[in-house]
């Protein structure tokens, strides 16, 4: 491997010299081909060279003259990959002297050998002492070297990873590929490369596809091959040339074999080497993700069309038809025949009940699935397009899917049995995929995916058996525990804008939306709440999408806006540049309430509305008077009334088995009051960054934090749930949250403040009474 100090302190320049000499070369062997032709072959072309010495000689001359012809080619070949190599070293030296700058710029010192360390001498001595008797920022400092070390690493092991796929092309491009041999041509054995490519990810291509052909004919392949395929994928990640000539290379058939063969090793073989076999998975699925590629398209004002519009579809139909979407139209062509094929799975062989038979196959398209969970920058149209092709295959066959055995959990969870839910969770990592796939109106007409997803498809994909006495006979279809995972969070992905959100984020209640993203929670919302009941594992991926929506939710849950009144039905409006989110108030309240059979799901939406009703507090201008000071209270009254009755209404639910009362109020708490602290600069997952001052949060955060204080005293359960149902109770919450908002109000007198709390509370009534007569009825 590569020193950072040979990196820095080698002269790249030599490759183009190498390069110019190696074409001149070629340019020189021209002239002895073209002296040789004209001489030495002539003679035997002549009407005076006859018999059989005459024919072994044109034989031969023939084959020196086309070995001159070869050689020329080797030699402008290997100068095209010397130039290509030095492209690449000078990509990556600028990349690594970028990042050493940046470890700089961060108060870090890097030496000639490439090693990082703390800038001490930019601290005075005041700070020097500080950090002397402060271990958190030691820690901190030990963790920014640590990272920095390895940024720097990363970009010496990229300079590395290519000088080695240098060689191999180098190495293989003096090896003649005998094309022309066999009665073809005058090619001769062992010759001159007349097939030499001036590529060097070409010559990748092919070695990582010579290893994975011999992984897939079971022969024995080292470790040191394993780790040469990792290399090649994760220096060639991103490059569309490897990635077209390896899996066009392989096929279809061939990948998804090599998927299987690697998951098989990476969950059942040699535990020394399972890493290094899922890095190479991850790897061939980071490849298929650049084989299969579409390019963005640009409008007429330059600017990306959004995939899944009428504009986009009409320029990606124009693309389809040019020579540059061959290889995407061959690979889903061979893929709707694959992908409905059956291959062997160790994992899935060995889930086949005992008595019912010798094993059991996957289908392709539940292969290519699992390994695409280890990849990601699938392009848009490949997820939308490979979904659809999956939901075709299942329209025919209800049952192609079926399996026996659940694949769910640490142990199984890895494999994909439902692919198309599989795809879905592909697509929560590119937003702009699940919006424009789950778009009701997109391309300008009405699709059912969302609605198939959400009411029409069967999701039970798990066989089952019954025995009667000794007669086993075909039980009803299950469903794995991780059921709908994939369209949860695609659906928060397409009605956000951003990825799934991770543990320790928080939805920002006033995130800013598209038509489309509305367009697609307001079907949501409308498909859902009449029922009350939201699938296990949707309430959480949608509560969280629901709560950036708490700007429109605030309002519509009030019921004093007209325009959401009458956009309920169209399921939007723009309002000033802005677009807002309109849904039933009555569907509204059924999904809120069919959400939180889930305690965090509610902790996340009361949460995000208390949040927003201290934001609303904050944006009461000072000296107002009047309905102007009293109506915003009176919305977020009516709000948190309609929390409270949910509250109610799922506390008294029959169906709410599978927690108790206290457990319920518990993880409620647990939910609302981590992350209480005032957060002085708040990015969301979408890279939208808030900053504010200490005051925009007090309220809310005030409540949050006197309620953690006394959950920590808390010494179990029914101890927490007594104090959760103190702080969840408007009566309490409200003087808390009024009152610290008051303090930075000098306009405001104590009787006035205690006029704003009785406004909200009276506003909780409304909020009630509004709700109840939603919630009448639970049971269908």
């Amino acid at each position: 491997m590569l020193t950072y100090a040979e990196i820095m302190t080698t002269d790249f320049a030599a490759l183009t010299t190498a390069a110019e000499k190696w074409e001149s070369m070629a340019g020189e062997i021209k002239k002895v081909e073209d002296r040789y032709r004209d001489t030495v072959q002539k003679v035997t072309m002549g009407p005076n060279w006859l018999g059989l010495s005459a024919g072994v000689a044109r034989t031969n001359f023939a084959g020196t003259r086309y070995e001159y012809a070869a050689a020329q080619t080797q030699a402008k070949a290997v100068g095209s990959l010397l130039r290509d190599a030095h492209t690449q070293f000078v990509d990556l030296k600028k990349k690594l002297d970028s990042a050493r700058a940046e470890a700089v710029e961060a108060g870090m010192t890097v030496s000639e050998e490439g090693r990082v360390a703390f800038d001490y001498t930019r601290l005075t001595e005041s700070e020097r002492g500080a950090y002397r008797n402060d271990p958190d920022g030691r820690r901190a400092v030990s963790e920014a070297v640590t990272k920095w070390q390895k940024h720097i690493d990363d970009r010496v092991k990229a300079v590395s990873d290519a000088d080695e796929g240098v060689k191999i092309a180098l190495e293989a491009v003096v090896i003649d590929s005998n094309k022309d041999i066999g009665g073809k041509g005058d090619d001769q054995l062992n010759g001159f490369n007349a097939g030499a490519k001036g590529d060097v990810e070409l010559y990748e291509a092919e070695n990582a596809k010579d290893i994975s052909t011999r992984v897939n004919s079971g022969e024995k392949v080292s470790a040191a091959d394993y780790a040469e395929l990792n290399r090649s994928f994760r220096d060639n990640s991103g490059n569309k040339v490897f990635s077209q000539a390896f899996v066009g290379g392989m096929g279809v058939d061939g990948t998804i074999k090599l998927a299987n063969a690697l998951n098989d090793r990476a969950h059942g073989g040699d535990q020394s080497q399972r890493g290094l076999y899922r890095d190479v998975n991850k790897g061939l699925a980071d490849t298929l993700a650049g084989a299969t590629a579409v390019p963005d398209f640009k409008g007429s004002d330059g600017k990306k069309l959004a995939y899944g519009t009428k504009a986009y579809q009409d320029a990606f139909a124009e693309w389809s038809k040019t020579s540059d979407a061959k290889f995407y139209n061959d690979f889903m062509g061979d893929l709707r025949k694959a992908g409905v094929e059956k291959y062997e799975l160790d994992v899935a062989g060995d889930k086949i009940p005992v008595g019912t038979g010798h094993g059991q196959e996957v289908r392709g398209y539940q292969a290519l699935a699992t390994l695409m969970q280890q990849g990601s920058g699938y392009s848009p149209q490949f997820l939308g397009d490979l979904a659809d092709d999956m939901i075709a295959a299942e329209k025919k066959d209800k049952d192609i899917w079926d399996l026996h055995g659940s694949f769910d959990g640490k142990e199984d969870g890895w494999f994909t049995n439902d692919p198309v839910d599989g795809v879905l969770n592909a697509m929560s990592r590119e937003p702009e995929a699940a919006t424009g796939y789950l778009d009701p109106k997109a391309g300008g007409d009405t699709n059912d995916r969302l609605k198939y997803l959400l009411k029409d498809r069967d999701w039970d994909f798990v066989n089952t058996t019954d025995w009667r006495g000794k007669i086993e006979t075909t039980g009803e279809d299950a469903s794995d525990g991780d059921v709908r995972t994939g369209l949860g969070l695609a659906l928060e992905a397409a009605t956000t804008g951003h990825t799934p959100l991770k543990p320790g984020q928080e939805p920002w209640p006033e995130t800013p939306h598209t038509e489309a993203q509305a367009r697609i929670m307001h079907d949501v919302i409308g498909t859902l709440g009449p029922d009350q009941k939201v699938d296990e594992n949707l309430r959480e991926p949608l509560a969280r999408s629901l709560a950036s929506y708490t700007a429109d939710t605030h309002e519509i849950l009030a019921g004093l806006d007209g325009d959401y009144i009458r956009a309920s039905g169209s399921g939007f409006f723009t309002e000033g540049g802005t677009t807002h989110m309109s849904a039933s108030q009555a569907d509204l309240v059924q999904f809120i309430r069919g959400l939180s059979d889930d305690p965090e799901a509610y902790g996340t939406l009361y949460k995000a509305e208390s949040r927003y009703s201290s934001l609303v507090m904050e944006g009461i201008p000072q000296g107002a008077t009047g309905d102007n000071l009293r109506n915003p209270l009176d919305k977020s009254g009516t709000v948190l009334g309609v929390y409270s009755s949910v509250m109610e209404d799922v506390i008294n639910d029959d169906r709410m088995d599978k927690y108790s009362e206290a457990d319920w109020k518990a993880k409620v708490a647990y939910h609302v009051i981590g992350g209480a602290v005032t957060p002085l600069y708040f990015t969301t997952a979408g890279g939208i960054s808030i900053a504010f001052g200490d005051s925009i949060q007090r309220g809310v955060d005030t409540w949050a934090w006197q309620w953690g204080n006394e959950m920590k005293a808390a010494a179990d359960a029914e101890a927490n749930a007594k104090i959760a149902d103190k702080y969840l109770t408007v009566n309490n919450q409200v003087p808390i949250m009024v009152e610290d908002w008051a303090k930075g109000r000098p306009d405001l007198s104590g009787q006035t403040v205690q006029s704003l709390s009785s406004s909200i509370l009276n506003g909780h009534d409304r909020g009630v009474n509004t709700a109840q007569k939603y919630l009448t009825d639970t049971t269908n």
